[in-house]
């Protein structure tokens, strides 16, 4: 077993978190690229290269790893 753990991904449901929270979507992402070590939010298509990975015959011996696609440690 194998685990992906992802920070924040811009998807309809981080667009509903901003709206709920009454702030504009981009400003909502901007506040939250400036505490991610890489500079930006994540894409769906982040998480999707890794669970590809994941699903190769190639990569049969990784187990018990968790992945996290959150664009480095929270600054």
């Amino acid at each position: 077993m194998n685990a992906i753990a992802p920070g924040f991904i811009e998807t309809e449901k981080t667009e509903a978190t901003a709206d709920r929270k009454g702030i504009a979507f981009e400003v909502f992402k901007a506040s939250a690229a400036k505490s991610i070590a890489v500079g930006r939010v994540g894409q769906p298509d982040d998480v999707a290269a890794v669970t590809s990975f994941y699903s190769r015959d190639d990569a049969s011996l990784v187990t018990s790893q968790i992945v996290y696609v959150a664009g480095g440690p929270r600054g």
